[in-house]
């Protein structure tokens, strides 16, 4: 089958390495391109996804950012839903005495207390740079802008993570999406979006979900791989996303995404 858009997380399944898209699988979507949408959907900030659209080639389609709280197509804003400066402050004040720092997220906006080993690799990989400053005086100033946070990432220690998690899905669940990446790493998110809800804001009057096909590799791609036309994990996923996909290809360090077009999209 024919698929109209190719739709594509980044980190774990489409890049190959930790911040570059390959050459291989420059070439294979050069090949599709002319006659399959390819929009890529992440948990990145803007600036952390145009360099990537720019190697492909893709820089006309639009861009899901932050796993879908922010929508881009070109200039304009298609969507953008932030969680606001009440919740940032609670959770906030819910990680005092604990060794967490809030990395906060607006638009290509990126601020974080100070630096770290992860936010160094951050900067590495998504060849974006955050503004250093405290906390408290970013949620001043964008409470004073009334504006919130495309996107949350609670950097902590084991321990503090293992002790503000279960509270913040007591306390907070019922407004946010909460997803424990690895042991020190808390990603949080606007409830009411996904990477699913923002693809269906970018289907035109002629198109469904059955016409795309979809790559990812983690949670956050789980709701978008069941509900497209197909839906492909890379062999890296984790078990739960291979378990619902409708196929496997190989790792996104073997290029995996790139070598299943190769082989099932390219004529």
């Amino acid at each position: 089958m024919k698929y109209k858009i190719l739709c594509s997380d980044l980190d774990g399944t489409l890049l190959s390495s930790k911040s570059d898209v390959s050459k291989f699988a420059i070439e294979q979507m050069n090949k599709i391109k002319d006659n399959t949408k390819i929009i890529l959907v992440s948990a990145r900030m803007p600036s952390g996804m145009y360099y990537i659209q720019e190697s492909l080639g893709i820089t006309d389609q639009p861009i899901i950012c932050y796993n879908g709280a922010l929508v881009l197509a070109g200039n304009t804003e298609i969507t953008s839903v932030f969680i606001p400066i009440n919740i940032l402050i609670e959770i906030h004040k819910l990680c005092e005495g604990l060794e967490a720092d809030m990395g906060l997220y607006y638009k290509n906006e990126w601020y974080v207390p100070k630096t770290s080993l992860r936010v160094e690799k951050e900067i590495k990989y998504t060849k974006s740079v955050p503004v250093f400053q405290d906390t408290q005086n970013t949620l001043n100033d964008w409470n004073q802008r009334s504006i919130g946070a495309h996107k949350i990432m609670l950097m902590c220690i084991k321990n503090s993570a293992d002790i503000v998690m279960p509270v913040l899905q007591e306390k907070l669940g019922h407004a946010l999406n909460l997803y424990r990446s690895n042991d020190t790493l808390i990603e949080i998110a606007p409830k009411t979006v996904s990477k699913l809800s923002a693809i269906k804001l970018l289907l035109e009057a002629h198109e469904l979900l059955t016409d795309i096909i979809a790559f990812g590799d983690n949670y956050n791609d789980l709701e978008m791989l069941e509900n497209v036309g197909c839906g492909i994990a890379v062999a890296n996923a984790r078990e739960e996303v291979k378990a619902i996909s409708n196929g496997i290809t190989l790792e996104n360090t073997a290029d995996g995404v790139a070598h299943y077009i190769a082989k099932k999209l390219v004529n």
